[in-house]
């Protein structure tokens, strides 16, 4: 199965199944519903790698299906919900965070006793979650550009949907657009979210703006610049996001910590992977990286 980064990662796609876990719990639009409460069933498909259990049989290297089933009651039972949406986005996000060997998972809950006035055997919503692989391009040229760097590094490292992997390299670079500013200083994150495209961005955002930055100036001075150029293998246009980055073919201060963390993600639309999107600009460039460039 590709993925985002182009990296082979062996077991992702092992599954444990737990099926048909009953929990009585108060959940639903009405008040008696959320008073007197009711049972609910639920099923989960775990994708976690089970090899390194399953050669050493070791629970210890697995992810404990008891330990999960504990979980999923003793949430179900200690929160309520109105919408059954609302309690599988919520318990699908708890249990991604409190056990670190789920890649992704897939979980169902059915509510046989809605109140519908017709036959039925149960309602039920599902959902698939998962932690995503994206790279965050960093860049400042602004007052103590490291450290404003090594700050959106601490922040997303922070954020528990956020999982910080790898940091690239930090290059000294020209400034990209014809505006005359200070040199940058760049590079990129390699971090694993929970985060849909649209909320990283909000997060990316809100870090800029908690490092001061003003958006006055298309392509002009930052103190802290950080944008999405890739999440898994997405592509994504909306009004105020498109992914992977439009530009990044032409940019040499994204292709190289690009290349640095993932080489052989392939790029969803030139099917090419970053080592050959730098090689090929390189060559554009008559076989040089971007002026002033430092280590």
């Amino acid at each position: 199965m590709r993925r985002g980064d182009g990296a082979y990662r062996g077991g992702e796609d092992d599954t444990i199944r737990i099926a048909g876990l009953e929990v009585y719990a108060r959940h639903g639009v009405f008040t008696e519903e959320r008073k007197l409460g009711q049972k609910f069933y639920v099923n989960a498909l775990l994708n976690t790698d089970t090899r390194a259990a399953g050669q050493r049989d070791a629970l210890e290297l697995s992810t404990d299906y008891g330990a999960v089933c504990e979980e999923i009651c003793r949430f179900l039972t200690e929160h309520t919900y109105a919408l059954l949406e609302a309690a599988a986005e919520h318990l699908a996000e708890d249990l991604l965070l409190l056990f670190p060997r789920i890649k992704a998972l897939e979980l169902e809950i059915q509510k046989p006793s809605a109140p519908i006035r017709f036959p039925f055997d149960y309602v039920s919503v599902s959902v698939r979650r998962g932690w995503r692989r994206a790279v965050i391009a960093c860049g400042s040229n602004m007052g103590d550009k490291e450290a404003y760097l090594r700050g959106a590094e601490r922040g997303l490292s922070d954020d528990e949907k956020c999982r910080l992997l790898r940091s690239s390299s930090l290059r000294l670079t020209k400034p990209y657009g014809g505006v005359e500013q200070d040199d940058f200083l760049n590079g990129a994150f390699l971090i694993e979210t929970l985060y849909e495209p649209e909320e990283l961005l909000m997060l990316l955002q809100r870090l800029e703006k908690e490092a001061g930055r003003e958006r006055l100036v298309r392509w002009g001075p930052r103190t802290l610049d950080l944008d999405i150029i890739s999440y898994e293998d997405a592509v994504v246009c909306t009004d105020t996001l498109t992914i992977p980055h439009p530009d990044m073919r032409n940019r040499d201060f994204v292709l190289r910590p690009l290349s640095e963390l993932t080489p052989q993600w392939v790029h969803p639309l030139y099917q090419k992977t970053a080592v050959m999107l730098l090689e090929e600009l390189e060559m554009r460039n008559g076989g040089a990286g971007s002026a002033g460039e430092k280590e």
